[in-house]
């Protein structure tokens, strides 16, 4: 694909659907630090942008997906990176592409890797709250996440 698919629409400040964002773009779009979207590549290795002379990074909409999925898993389902990485070797990029865009769910992580969460040495009691408190949050998330914006009133 020319560089030109790359540069903006002419005036519009808008990128066609199809069109690579850069690294910038991505984080913004999916609220998440660039120095994030730089480690997830080096622990999910099916996260492969463009890269560009002096390493400047395109990413493709499959790759924009792909992060999505991941973001969800670890942000709004809690998984651990290992646990997302299991969630992808078990299913495959498309299914990771499909939850990045609400088309499908991932299973609730396991208690064990919740409990594998919880440092060491502290009383079961504490544990369990702990457990709790992540899966409230994450409900929380997940109902954020369902909150869309009111339809435009037409007129």
């Amino acid at each position: 694909m020319p560089l030109a698919a790359v540069a903006d629409l002419a005036g519009s400040g808008h990128k066609q659907a199809g069109a690579f964002r850069t690294i910038s773009e991505v984080a913004e779009d999916l609220d998440v630090p660039q120095h994030v979207l730089r480690f997830w590549e080096t622990r999910f290795g099916q996260i492969r942008p463009m890269k560009r002379a002096g390493g400047r990074r395109y990413y493709r909409p499959e790759d924009v997906e792909l992060i999505a999925g991941i973001r969800h898993l670890l942000h709004v389902q809690r998984y651990t990176i290992k646990g997302a990485q299991r969630v992808l070797k078990e299913n495959g990029v498309r299914f990771v592409q499909a939850v990045g865009r609400g088309e499908a769910v991932a299973a609730a992580p396991s208690l064990q890797e919740v409990e594998a969460e919880v440092p060491a040495g502290i009383p079961a009691e504490r544990a369990a709250l702990i457990a709790a408190l992540r899966e409230l949050r994450a409900c929380r998330a997940a109902l954020a996440a369902l909150r869309l914006p009111p339809e435009p009133a037409e007129g």
